[in-house]
């Protein structure tokens, strides 16, 4: 009898099972991880692309003034570093709900949440198996980055862990929430320009929220309302060893809404699956 079979017969689940749950969906997802190697690759292309050809090309026309968490004056490609890192981050949060979509398609998402295991608890556990995923990705880049001579304090590599554990979990957590909402995955493309784009140019990922504020207050209120803006702000503040509380507030809230949102939407008796006919 299996550690899980044990759970069942003694009328609940105790640690160890929910650890053997877990261990599972994560290791599910290393060996996709491992057997897509061009997500791996087209995950770094982009950010890499932006800080080799975009900022090389707009570091004598964008400066950045003296603004937290920087103490002097720094070059464009040092400041929208942090804003790639997130880049990657949604990026990976969004690949990660295609592949939600296509599981359901597939008839994959009806057997893992026909598991006897809460609901929450597979979904949270699939949510951190990616972020791990978009963890590993980020570092990689800053390593690429490091010999381009983008450099941070040498605490801010440690320091900067927990941000991306947070920021990718929001960000996981908002693709799992759109992908309920996808019906085919002819649509998932259509969607998430809907999504991806907005959400990373009308934020501080590429421009200082000041630099907005001077040429349109409207995009500046729109910049500040989006999670995303919070997201690269909490990265940037812990890549220089240092916290934005509002910022850590903003995306630690987000994180819940999204989540539970998203695990309500996949509740076959009451969410947004039961309403399209099951997942």
């Amino acid at each position: 009898m299996t550690a899980i079979d044990q759970g069942q017969a003694g009328g609940g689940f105790g640690l160890a099972q929910y650890l053997i749950c877990f261990s599972g969906i994560v290791w599910r997802e290393a060996l996709r991880f491992i057997h897509q190697r061009e997500r791996f690759i087209s995950a770094l292309v982009r950010p890499l692309v932006w800080l080799f050809i975009f900022a090389a090309g707009f570091r004598q026309v964008l400066g950045v003034s003296i603004i937290p968490p920087y103490e002097t004056y720094v070059l464009y490609e040092v400041y929208i570093t942090p804003g790639l890192l997130a880049m990657i981050q949604l990026f990976n949060g969004m690949q990660s709900s295609l592949t939600m979509v296509y599981d359901r398609e597939t008839g994959g998402m009806r057997v893992l949440l026909v598991s006897p295991f809460p609901r929450w608890w597979l979904l949270t556990s699939k949510l951190l198996a990616g972020t791990l995923v978009s963890i590993l990705q980020a570092y990689t880049f800053l390593v690429i980055a490091w010999f381009w001579d983008i450099e941070a304090p040498p605490l801010g590599y440690l320091t900067l862990l927990p941000a991306l554990l947070l920021a990718g979990l929001m960000l996981g957590a908002l693709g799992m929430l759109i992908s309920s909402l996808i019906r085919q995955l002819e649509n998932f493309a259509g969607i998430m320009n809907f999504v991806i784009f907005p959400m990373f140019f009308a934020s501080s990922a590429l421009y200082p929220l000041w630099r907005i504020k001077e040429s349109s207050l409207a995009l500046y209120y729109v910049c500040e309302a989006n999670p995303f803006t919070h997201a690269t702000e909490l990265i940037r503040f812990a890549l220089y060893g240092q916290v934005s509380w509002i910022d850590l507030a903003v995306v630690l809230g987000c994180t819940v809404v999204f989540l539970v949102g998203a695990i309500l939407a996949y509740d076959p008796a009451s969410g947004m699956l039961a309403r399209r006919g099951g997942s």
